[in-house]
């Protein structure tokens, strides 16, 4: 096919879930149609440097995460919309500067999952796949998304926040506060974090104490959280832009706990087609679809899709929720706006390929970015001309 969409697939970067990119972005260069695509593989390494080359293309290029054993070049990121390019280091001088129709980041976590690089492609003025600045940034914080769940009578389970100069400067407060309010269990989270990282569940003094010392080395903001008892994970899948919305079937992982760990989610679990096992998200056990009544599945899918609007994400999400099987009661725990595996395994058994999903993500993409171009970014007024040198 002449003419394809050269599409730049943006992985890694300065993030603890750095590796669950990477099998994320494996997962896509596997499954992308090369018919209709150009791919362009660009690895940002831990210390955020921009390398790219088809080798990054493939799992075995990450055996050593330093890539000594392979020469990369590295690019630096034009941002400026004259440019949007990705431009060589001056070493690299002899290699022309790569131009993308489209860019299409699998960056779990920091520096790709929050709204950073959103706003780098935002001042760039390029198409990219996902939710754009706000929708990034407040998927990812759990504090202000609940907040905003709330606002939109999406149910919550009780909570409370501080930040770490707080825990520090006066610990037993907090800690009575924890216990009046919320009780035992609880868990324990930074507000900026994913994959399950420094989340602990405290059902004592001890473990509370230990569990919060955890998450404030990952985060300025802790968030504490009321522990159900009884209850079942079920997740859903969103897909779309603004109103014209649709969910996933629901599943329900399987573990041993109450919660599900990082181990869990990505050191266990079976093969997956053109990766070795413990393939991320989808190497998980998991029940699809979950063995819940229709009628609770359409609430968690109507639900989901409430939760997708109401922080204004687009392209794709995950909403996990916390279900009381007995009373069918259930409240969201949080949406995730880069899902892992890029949820591909809820959307096969809704009737959509791997390959689908992708080009289904890269034409809303497109379809978001032209709806912005309709916008006004602009205002030109007398302002500067009325105002003398200096004066209110």
């Amino acid at each position: 096919m002449e003419n394809k969409i050269k599409v730049a697939i943006m992985f890694g970067s300065r993030s603890v879930e750095h590796e669950v990119s990477i099998v994320t972005a494996m997962q896509v260069f596997e499954n992308i149609d090369r018919d209709k695509y150009d791919v362009i593989p660009v690895y940002i390494d831990k210390k955020g440097r921009w390398l790219v080359d088809e080798k990054l293309g493939k799992i075995e290029s990450f055996k050593d995460l330093k890539l000594k054993e392979i020469k990369v070049p590295e690019y630096i990121f034009q941002a400026s919309p004259s440019v949007k390019a990705l431009l060589p280091k001056s070493v690299f001088k002899f290699l022309q500067k790569i131009k993308a129709d489209i860019y299409f980041p699998v960056i779990h976590g920091t520096y790709g999952e929050d709204g950073t690089i959103q706003g780098l492609f935002e001042m760039a003025d390029v198409p990219y796949v996902g939710s754009g600045v706000a929708g990034s940034a407040v998927g990812m914080d759990k504090i202000i998304q609940k907040s905003v769940f709330k606002d939109n009578n999406i149910p919550v389970v009780k909570y409370l926040w501080f930040l770490k100069s707080e825990w520090q400067d006066n610990k037993v407060k907090i800690i009575e506060k924890v216990e009046k309010t919320l009780g035992y269990p609880v868990f324990i989270k930074p507000a900026n974090l994913g994959s399950s990282i420094a989340i602990n569940k405290a059902v004592g003094l001890k473990e509370l104490e230990s569990a919060i010392e955890i998450a404030s080395s990952f985060d300025q903001r802790i968030i504490v959280e009321e522990g159900k008892e009884g209850i079942i994970e079920i997740n859903c899948s969103v897909i779309g832009n603004n109103n014209e919305l649709t969910a996933s079937v629901c599943e329900q992982p399987v573990n041993s706990e109450q919660m599900l760990t990082y181990e869990d989610k990505y050191l266990k679990g079976g093969k997956v087609k053109g990766l070795p096992a413990q393939a991320g998200m989808a190497g998980l056990s998991r029940l699809v679809p979950a063995p819940i009544s229709e009628e609770l599945t359409k609430k968690i899918q109507e639900t989901a899709k409430k939760a997708f609007r109401a922080i204004d994400a687009a392209g794709i999400a995950r909403v996990d929720f916390m279900v009381r099987p007995d009373t069918e009661d259930f409240w969201i725990t949080e949406i995730n706006t880069l899902p892992g595996s890029l949820s591909f395994y809820l959307w096969e058994k809704s009737g959509t390929n791997f390959s689908e999903l992708i080009d289904r993500l890269i034409n809303l993409g497109f379809e978001r970015h032209k709806e912005r171009q309709e916008l006004t970014f602009s205002y030109d007024s007398d302002l500067i001309s009325k105002t003398a040198g200096g004066r209110k």
